[in-house]
């Protein structure tokens, strides 16, 4: 695959990782640029808007967006990730145990958020959870993978209402 192909993939992809995987030296909006300098650098010259538009999508105020990441709580933290995911308007969004380390309100509103955004944007997101409240809450598909198998598939309720032990059990 040439260089052009690989970013042209790239760019169909947003992703939001466990620990949100914020730049320490960077601030919250050139965190959020960091995928549109690299993708999309001719967006650049919008990037106040594309900032604002995004902290705004998640919740955040336009102040944020000089703050470093240390200076963030862990909800701000994955806020602004999901912020940085969306910024160079991605088709799908890939989350990785996108509730993980969050208290329950908190994991709450990560969780409308993704409902939201995946609405608003029109955003095919896949998930990867141990989280079932989040998964029922988030998904209108579930896979339930069990050492390297499908063991489970379905909509929420088809999982919940699962007669699979090992699905029931989980």
């Amino acid at each position: 695959m040439d260089e052009d192909s690989l970013a042209n993939v790239q760019r169909k992809f947003g992703f939001l990782f466990q620990g949100a995987a914020l730049f320490d030296s960077l601030t919250v909006a050139e965190n959020v640029l960091f995928g549109v300098r690299n993708l999309k650098p001719e967006e650049l010259k919008h990037g106040d808007e594309i900032v604002a538009r995004c902290l705004g999508l998640v919740g955040l105020k336009d102040e944020v967006a000089a703050l470093k990441p240390a200076e963030l709580s862990g909800g701000m933290k994955k806020r602004v990730g999901l912020a940085r995911a969306i910024a160079h308007e991605p088709e799908y969004i890939l989350y990785d145990e996108p509730t993980t380390g969050l208290d329950p309100i908190m994991s709450d509103v990560i969780n409308d958020l993704i409902v939201n955004i995946r609405g608003k944007l029109k955003i095919t997101s896949i998930a990867v959870t141990h989280d079932m409240k989040s998964a029922y809450k988030i998904s209108n598909r579930i896979a339930m993978i069990y050492e390297g198998r499908l063991a489970g598939l379905g909509t929420p309720s088809e999982i919940q209402s699962s007669t699979d032990p090992m699905v029931h059990q989980f």
